[in-house]
């Protein structure tokens, strides 16, 4: 269930007011490809000069947490290994919890994920046939049909099966590419089972961020509503969903209970600026955020004042849509509100 609140009793606090601990994601949040996104690596900056720890929680399982970290690192951002919490993190725990200590392990993936599986005292085998205790499978761009048929040689043995994430896509220079999740799904669909899940959404990874940072109050900032949005929801954290990243209005517009944000900004700096509370009339048809008036009017929502900020409008056609229990495809939204 959302933690965001729309009441008009709601002072206007900023999202990082009571926060210990800021855990981002990477990909659409500190960066896009190759570039920084505008404004993020200063705001993280300013977050640990107040006394905030910032963390970073990826998906990605083709690169190691030092890897990462240089990586973050090239853009002025201040990390250390240990402030990167990765997928193939969270699955070896998991992996650890099925199996003996030393186990071999058959894994389909790269460095990032062999690594992991080696520092925890596995054994790393590449063939079915050296009959492996499990399977954990994650992605790297040179995972290959021959990798995919060998995890389902040893899945047939009825073994345990941990995978470090399943996102159907993955951004990459050229564009969206088949991610993790595509590679999963081929692997089931050979062996008719699923895998225990160590990434996002599933709770493992923010668990494990929690307890590494030691977070009382955690806030977690991510692009994606249905891997970043609904796994802190499902861990309990409150979040921020920021729309320099995959999903935008159209999108949060549309969001079921489960992957709704406690808080939505256009970028970073929104972290030190007053989040304007939600005003919604006492039957739900009217939402002011600001200056913005947003109204639903039998099927349709409409905006009344746009007034001077457009994530206002984002903000209160949410609230609305979300507060009215309609299904988003039975509303007629004004296209002011997304595009």
């Amino acid at each position: 269930m959302s933690l965001f609140k729309t009441r008009k009793s709601d002072a206007a606090v900023t999202p990082l007011d009571g926060i210990d601990v800021v855990l981002a994601d990477l990909d659409g949040v500190v960066y896009t490809g190759a570039n920084a996104i505008d404004y993020a690596v200063d705001s993280l900056n300013k977050a640990a000069a107040e006394g905030v720890r910032v963390g970073y929680i990826t998906n990605n399982a083709s690169r190691t947490d030092v890897q990462v970290a240089e990586h973050l690192s090239s853009f002025g951002l201040k990390v250390v290994p240990h402030d990167v919490v990765t997928s193939p993190q969270a699955a070896v725990k998991l992996l650890a919890g099925l199996v003996e200590p030393g186990s071999l392990i058959l894994v389909v993936g790269g460095v990032g994920l062999t690594s992991e599986v080696e520092k925890a005292g596995f054994t790393v085998t590449r063939q079915a046939a050296d009959e492996p205790a499990a399977v954990i499978q994650g992605f790297a761009p040179d995972v290959a049909w021959k990798d995919l048929a060998q995890a389902s040689f040893a899945l047939h043995r009825g073994i345990p099966w941990v995978a470090t994430n399943t996102d159907w896509t993955i951004p990459v220079e050229g564009g969206i590419a088949p991610g993790n999740g595509t590679l999963v799904s081929a692997v089931h669909t050979a062996v008719g089972t699923l895998p225990v899940v160590g990434g996002k959404p599933e709770k493992a990874i923010f668990e494990a961020a929690v307890a590494r940072f030691g977070a009382e109050v955690p806030l977690f900032i991510g692009d994606r509503l249905d891997t970043d949005i609904i796994g802190a929801n499902r861990a309990g954290i409150r979040s921020a969903h920021v729309l320099t990243g995959i999903d935008g209005a159209k999108q949060l517009l549309a969001a079921d209970t489960d992957s709704r944000p406690t808080f939505i900004l256009d970028d970073l700096r929104g972290l030190f600026e007053p989040y304007p509370p939600t005003e919604l009339s006492h039957d739900n048809t009217v939402a002011t955020v600001g200056k913005s008036v947003v109204r639903l009017r039998g099927t349709s929502v409409e905006v009344v004042k746009s007034g001077d900020s457009q994530v206002d409008v984002i903000r209160a056609g949410s609230a609305l849509i979300w507060a009215s229990g309609q299904p988003i495809y039975g509303l007629n939204v004004a296209p002011e509100l997304y595009s």
